[in-house]
């Protein structure tokens, strides 16, 4: 089959190349996925600069988590009638080497949700790490219908879906956003409220809009940005989903939170329990199958422009995702 591959960790233009490689086979409790397109995730891009904790130890490795495809042959003990499903395949890379960037890929059923057939492959190659990040860091906290949410980074792609399953959900939204470009797309997601962090005060803003009250949940990308200002955004009995951090060390004001009796969250979807992942994906069946979900797509690249691609996602320009088109 044919892939993208890296022997080891640097620039994009350096490392990335394209060859090919064996077919890989379904083993047991696995289905072999037909790759349509593979989607591109920030942390993808860390991983191959060498950013991430995980250490390189392999003779190549097949970049990128989450993509879509369709089912085309299982392992033992799985159901045969999964053959032919359309499917959205995530955290494929999170421990092996055999990512989406390739024809095919070999993932643990349950790694394979089922794609609903009123959502086309380049949405659902962006699902993944980012709609399941969203999804619980949504939903931690408990429901919330009828409660103020507010979103940091809502143009990216984790923030973009925090916005829509939160209003799916029947809660109002506040999004921050680094540019009025990226307050549209914030908006154009369902956001109530996008607010400029760098043109706008922010702890003024909301006090406003929420009658001085605070918001009720909050969904954090950059806790070391944000540390400073983040007890005064919250209302009393608050909680707190964290999912990212510039610096592994943040300083919180833990007297003003603990008065406020706060409820932080930290998170990392790759490290979720298998049967969160699977409570997470059955929540999202039916919303999907709305249509509510839209994934803005940036740009699109073919396999044989994935050095492109990554420096794309790299350069932190787009607004939306970049996908690659494998078939």
């Amino acid at each position: 089959m044919k892939a993208a591959f890296y022997s080891t960790t640097g620039p994009a233009r350096d490392v990335l190349r394209i060859g090919d490689f064996p077919d890989p086979v379904a083993a047991q409790g696995e289905v072999l996925v037909q790759m349509a397109v593979s989607g591109i995730n920030p942390s993808d891009v860390k991983t191959r600069q060498g950013k991430t904790a995980r250490p390189f130890e392999d003779s190549a490795r097949i970049p990128h988590n989450d993509g879509s495809g369709t089912i085309i042959a299982v392992g033992p003990d799985v159901d045969t009638t999964r053959i032919g499903q359309r499917v959205w395949v995530h955290n494929t890379n999170v421990t092996g080497v055999l990512g989406t960037a390739a024809e095919l890929v070999a993932v643990p059923q349950n790694d394979a949700a089922i794609l609903p057939d009123n959502i086309n492959f380049e949405e659902a190659a962006c699902f993944g790490v980012p709609l399941l990040t969203a999804c619980h860091g949504v939903t931690i906290g408990g429901p919330v219908e009828g409660k103020w949410v507010y979103v940091s980074g809502g143009a990216g792609a984790v923030g973009n879906y925090a916005i829509q399953l939160a209003k799916a959900l029947g809660a109002s939204v506040i999004s921050s956003v680094s540019s009025d470009a990226k307050a549209d797309a914030a908006r154009e997601a369902g956001a109530d409220f996008a607010l400029n962090y760098r043109t706008e005060n922010l702890v003024d803003r909301v006090a406003e809009i929420t009658g001085g009250r605070g918001v009720d949940h909050y969904v954090e990308v950059n806790l070391t940005a944000n540390a400073e200002s983040l007890h005064d955004l919250l209302a009393t009995g608050a909680t707190v989903a964290i999912y990212g951090s510039d610096s592994p060390m943040a300083t919180l004001d833990a007297g003003k939170l603990r008065v406020k009796l706060i409820g932080l969250h930290f998170y990392n979807v790759y490290a979720l329990p298998a049967e969160i992942l699977a409570a997470s994906k059955a929540a999202l069946l039916p919303i999907l199958e709305t249509g509510f979900i839209r994934t803005r797509i940036a740009e699109r690249f073919t396999l044989d422009e994935i050095v492109e691609a990554h420096e794309a996602v790299e350069s932190g320009k787009l607004i939306g995702n970049a996908i690659i088109r494998i078939s």
